[in-house]
């Protein structure tokens, strides 16, 4: 791999409804990346795009063009003025930045983000997302997990009186990632407003108008066994969102999809184990 340093900038682009969508982006007129693809990253519920970091670095640094997404309502994106946050309101944001970027793609999406990659990859075509990345998230997947999720998301609606509060919260929503000895990393998920910690993403995203899961599960699954590009599903071992039955349901209905699991990860695979997540991703891109 390239041992080049490549430096991020904070660019825009525009979504569904002229929603300002933020984005770090790396190598956008690099020669390097002029006869590669593109690499677009989705990021999860509650999530930002700074989740990404590490790995878009890291894809950077090969030579690749990075985009890492803030999602409309999280991170510095514009907030819904309707709360319109369903899966298809995200992909129809995700295809109008395929555009913005301009040339063949690669989808990687996590949680959330994986389900709109999955939509976006079928409505925008093989011509424009070349292959598609899953991280640790099928159509069907585990309702606990998922509860489990909206859970601690509802939580933090009320903010935190201290960054440590909120170091404590993560610390026990992920048992097996190591508590890290500082919370200063967390003001990049975090903004202080009247003197409590609030995780910077819209409130509203929880309590929008719920559809039926049954027909998005239907009608993603569907989407994805559609597809005929390049297909990785990476799952954490410890997670409680893809079951190993969800994993072997998908595989026998999207049989070109190849697997990956991470022993040491669970639901938030990138940040549980960042080196192998990036060494998995890596290796599936250059391919």
């Amino acid at each position: 791999m390239s041992t080049l340093s490549s430096t991020s900038k904070t660019v825009e682009f525009r979504g569904m409804d002229d929603l300002a969508l933020v984005a770090d982006e790396w190598n956008r007129d690099a020669e390097s990346a002029a006869d590669r693809p593109a690499i677009l990253m989705l990021h999860g519920g509650g999530q930002n795009r700074y989740s990404w970091k590490n790995t878009g670095q890291i894809l950077a640094d090969g030579g690749f063009h990075v985009v890492a997404l803030d999602s409309r309502g999280h991170g510095d994106s514009d907030r819904s003025p309707t709360a319109t946050y369903s899966v298809e309101a995200l992909c129809a944001d995700t295809q109008q930045v395929l555009y913005q970027i301009g040339k063949p793609t690669v989808l990687i999406g996590a949680s959330m983000g994986g389900l709109t990659g999955i939509l976006a990859a079928h409505e925008a075509g093989a011509e424009l997302v070349t292959k598609l990345v899953l991280v640790d998230v099928v159509p069907r997947f585990e309702k606990n997990g998922s509860a489990r999720i909206r859970d601690f998301m509802f939580s933090g609606v009320d903010g935190f009186g201290s960054l440590e509060e909120a170091a404590d919260a993560v610390a026990a929503y992920l048992p097996h990632r190591t508590k890290p000895r500082s919370p200063e990393g967390l003001k990049k998920n975090l903004r202080l407003r009247d003197g409590r910690w609030y995780w910077h993403w819209d409130p509203a995203f929880l309590t929008k108008p719920d559809d039926d899961p049954f027909i998005r599960m239907d009608m993603l699954e569907q989407a994805a066994i559609n597809l005929e590009v390049p297909i990785l599903l990476i799952r954490g071992k410890l997670s409680d969102v893809v079951s190993a039955e969800g994993v072997q349901d998908f595989l026998a209905k999207v049989p070109h999809a190849e697997l990956v699991e991470l022993s040491e990860a669970g639901h938030t695979a990138a940040g549980d184990d960042n080196d192998a997540f990036s060494e998995v991703v890596v290796e599936f891109v250059n391919r």
